[in-house]
């Protein structure tokens, strides 16, 4: 499931209108989750690829579901 947030904006104080959009978008599947952040001038009709992020994702939860990297001394791993 995918999450679409606007966490602020910017806007100018006389008339409300919105300039900047601050948004997250964050996905969860099985206990794994990933996260994309960005600023924006108004998100979709400003260029942000929906189908591209949501995309961005499913391969992060793809590679946390199977790694393929990590950390430490693979030496030491049992």
């Amino acid at each position: 499931m995918i999450t679409w947030t606007i966490t602020q904006t910017n806007y100018e104080t006389a008339n409300g209108f919105i300039t900047t959009a601050h948004w997250t978008a964050t996905a969860v599947d099985e206990g794994y989750t990933a996260s994309i952040w960005s600023t924006w001038d108004w998100c979709y009709a400003s260029g942000v690829d929906k189908d591209a992020t949501e995309a961005a994702l499913a391969q992060q939860i793809a590679l946390q579901k199977n790694p393929v990297t990590a950390t430490g001394t693979p030496w030491s791993q049992a």
